[in-house]
């Protein structure tokens, strides 16, 4: 495994960048956030790498951060999310800031990536939501627990599938004591 390439800048291009180390040039695709990064061609740079190997080729992906490289590792482990998508998510802002935006379940923020639309979204956030509370730091924006039954109720129906907007909906008026009979209220109302 590739784990790290330092080197000298040969090429800088807006998906890519070629590292030149000891006269090999690695290719490494990056994202847009990563990019800032990198140097001017003929300077020195260090990335953190990823491999992934396929069938058909060798493909080395580099980050700017090893917090960048472990956010594309969850990315990657999400159903439906491959190399390509990852990267574009990741370009969408820094690490942190993308973690409290999957923290947060804020969809439409995450649609704003090329290739990504509200099922990939919602499936991120769904599948990387408890992954992402342990990842972020202590003074980094985390997401509340609460043992209030609407919190919960809308928790399970997000989980479910559901935006937060039809959940809030869902869960509007709905009778009862316990995140249950909210939870099977929303669904019966669901059916209709």
């Amino acid at each position: 495994m590739i784990a790290l390439v330092s080197g000298t800048v040969a090429v800088r291009r807006g998906d890519h960048v070629v590292v030149d180390c000891g006269g090999v040039g690695y290719r490494l695709a990056v994202s847009a956030e990563t990019l800032k990064h990198v140097p001017s061609a003929g300077r020195q740079v260090m990335l953190h790498t990823h491999l992934v190997v396929r069938d058909d080729a060798l493909a080395l992906y580099g980050f700017a951060t090893e917090d960048e490289r472990d956010l594309f590792l969850m990315l990657l482990g999400v159903q439906s999310v491959g190399p390509k998508v990852a990267l574009a998510v990741l370009s969408g802002a820094p690490p942190r800031d993308l973690l409290a935006v999957v923290a947060a379940g804020d969809v439409a923020r995450l649609q704003t990536a090329p290739g990504v639309g509200k099922r990939t979204a919602e499936r991120i956030i769904v599948e990387l939501r408890e992954k992402v509370g342990a990842a972020l730091p202590e003074d980094a924006i985390t997401v509340a627990r609460s043992d209030e039954p609407t919190v919960l109720a809308r928790e399970a129906l997000l989980g479910l599938g559901y935006t937060g907007a039809e959940a809030d909906e869902l869960l509007e008026g709905a009778p009862g004591e316990s995140a249950e009979d909210l939870i099977a209220h929303a669904l019966r109302s669901a059916r209709r």
